[in-house]
C-alpha cells in the first residue's frame, strides 16, 4: 500500500484495539479495488473520546468504526444520528461529510447477512437471545422484525426491562423470560453476551436439550465452547466472523458508496484470524 497526500483516511476508534481485524479487512478491500484509502487503528482512552472525535474533524477523516466502549459514549458529539441507530442507541460507524459527522450502526444488518449467507431463515422462527447490551440491542432490532417471536433473557433485570420495553415500543411479538429454561422449543438461540471469550468462561445456557434442528449462535467470531458443544449434538453452530465481515461490508458501502469486495474481505479475516 502506498500512502500519498491524497490517501483517504478511515479507522477504527477501541480501547483497546490492538486485537481488531478491521485494518486488514478494509485495507484488502481498498487495494483489491485500487482505491487510495487506508484503514488505521486508533487507541481511544475513555477521556479522550471527544477530542478524538473532533480530531476526526479537524484531519477530514472519511470515517472511522466505533468499538468497545464508544459505541454509546459516543452519541453526544455527532451531529446527526441514522434512525435506526437511534432506536439502538449504539453506533459502530461514522461518517465524516464536509466535517458534519453522522453515526450509524451496522451490527444488526450484518448479522442478518451472516445468517442469510448461511441460509439460516428467520422470517416465523422463535428465537430466544441471551443478553441485553449493545450487541443484543442491534441485533434484536432486526430478529424482532422477521420473527414470530423474539424472547429475551439478561441476568440484569434493568437491562432486560429497558430493551423489552423499548422494542415493544415498535414490534408485538417481543417479551422477557427471567428463567432460560425449555429452551428446545426455540428455532434460534443466540448468545449476545461475553460469555466465551476466555476459555474458562461457563457456558451462557445448558445446550444439551438442543438437536440438529436447532441452530446456535454466537456474537463472538470466534469457536466458543458453547458453539463446540452445540456442533457436537448436530446444530447449525454459528460464529460471530460473518457479522463482523457484513457490519465491516455495510461501513465499507457508507464510506466509499461502493459494492464492497465480500470474498475479498472475508478472506483476510480469515488469514488475520491463523495469524
Amino acid at each position: 500500500m502506498k500512502v500519498t497526500g491524497r490517501t483517504k483516511i478511515i479507522g477504527i476508534f477501541g480501547y483497546p484495539v490492538e486485537h481488531t481485524l478491521s485494518p486488514a479487512m478494509h485495507n484488502a478491500a481498498f487495494e483489491h479495488l485500487g482505491l487510495d484509502y487506508c484503514y488505521l487503528p486508533f487507541l481511544v482512552r475513555p477521556d479522550a473520546l471527544q477530542q478524538a472525535v473532533e480530531a476526526l474533524r479537524a484531519l477530514s477523516l472519511v470515517g472511522v468504526n466505533i468499538t468497545v466502549p464508544h459505541k454509546e459514549a459516543v452519541l453526544p458529539f455527532l451531529d446527526e444520528v441514522d434512525s435506526e441507530a437511534a432506536f439502538i442507541g449504539a453506533v459502530n460507524t461514522l461518517v465524516n461529510k464536509d466535517g458534519r459527522l453522522t453515526g450509524y450502526n451496522t451490527d444488526g444488518r450484518g448479522f442478518m447477512l451472516s445468517l442469510a449467507s448461511r441460509g439460516i431463515e428467520v422470517s416465523g422462527r422463535k428465537i430466544l437471545l441471551v443478553g441485553a447490551g449493545g450487541a443484543a440491542r442491534a441485533v434484536s432490532y432486526y430478529l424482532s422484525a422477521k420473527a414470530e417471536k423474539l424472547v429475551i433473557y439478561n441476568r440484569g433485570r434493568e437491562k432486560l426491562r429497558r430493551l423489552v420495553d423499548d422494542l415493544s415500543k415498535v414490534r408485538e411479538n417481543v417479551s422477557a423470560t427471567e428463567e432460560l429454561c425449555g429452551i428446545e422449543q426455540f428455532d434460534i438461540i443466540v448468545n449476545a453476551t461475553s460469555l466465551g471469550l476466555k476459555p474458562d468462561d461457563p457456558l451462557p445456557f445448558d445446550p444439551k436439550p438442543l438437536t440438529g434442528s436447532h441452530v446456535v449462535c454466537d456474537l463472538i467470531y470466534r469457536d466458543t465452547p458453547l458453539l463446540v458443544t452445540a456442533d457436537r449434538q448436530g446444530c447449525v453452530a454459528v460464529n460471530g466472523l460473518g457479522m463482523l465481515l457484513y457490519q465491516g461490508v455495510l461501513a465499507f458501502e457508507l464510506w466509499t458508496s461502493l459494492a464492497a469486495p465480500v470474498e475479498v474481505m472475508k478472506k483476510a479475516l480469515l488469514s488475520g484470524m491463523n495469524q
